[in-house]
């Protein structure tokens, strides 16, 4: 059998558990043509370059499969046709991969960011709770000369 990497965009409308479904859907369109579906990852709800059919934002989930054409080729059929698919890519591979795609691995570095950027400015004395007493300023500053 071959082996595909296949993501596609759903419409920001709907909402994640839909997303779900739709993969759980596919997932056994793939099974029952004697496929099998390797990895499934959600890439979550991300800006579109450009807007298609109206929508500026899709949900992105990534479906590693390994299938026979005609099994892909069903799968694709039914995506064409359902309303809350915006578009689709499939690519065929020499091998997939295991481990979590580029887009899992850059969320999980901003996630980290975050967090360290956050301890950093706490350490520091910046960004978080109290400044303490500034003490004398040099006189009334609503006085005039």
């Amino acid at each position: 059998m071959a082996l595909y990497e296949h993501v596609f965009l759903a419409r920001q409308d709907v909402t994640s558990q839909q997303v779900e479904s739709m993969v759980d859907t596919f997932k056994g369109v793939i099974e029952a043509n004697g496929g099998k579906v390797e990895k499934t990852e959600m890439w979550g709800v991300k800006s579109l370059a450009y807007r298609i059919r109206k929508n500026r934002k899709a949900h992105f989930a990534l479906l590693n499969i390994d299938a026979p054409p005609a099994a892909l080729a069903e799968m694709e059929r039914q995506m064409r046709i359902s309303e809350d698919i915006l578009r689709f890519l499939t690519i065929r591979v020499e091998a997939l991969e295991a481990e979590p795609s580029a887009m899992m691995q850059k969320r999980d570095r901003d996630e980290r960011k975050d967090r360290e950027r956050g301890r950093r400015r706490d350490e520091d004395g910046f960004g978080g709770g109290d400044r303490g007493d500034r003490g004398d300023r040099g006189g009334d500053r609503n006085e005039e000369n």
